[in-house]
């Protein structure tokens, strides 16, 4: 609880996206998992 103060918090906190709002994650490191896709990459051991 804050009364007459403001809130404090890291510039890279994540925020948004709460359930299903349909915004998604801004800033920090879930913000930018968003962005990334899984990609599988085979080689043949010889």
């Amino acid at each position: 609880m804050n009364v007459n103060g403001g809130v404090w918090y890291s510039a890279d906190a994540p925020f948004g996206g709460y359930k299903q709002s349909g915004t998604g994650r801004e800033m920090g490191l879930l913000g930018f998992e968003e962005y990334l896709e899984a990609k599988l990459i085979a080689t043949a051991a010889n």
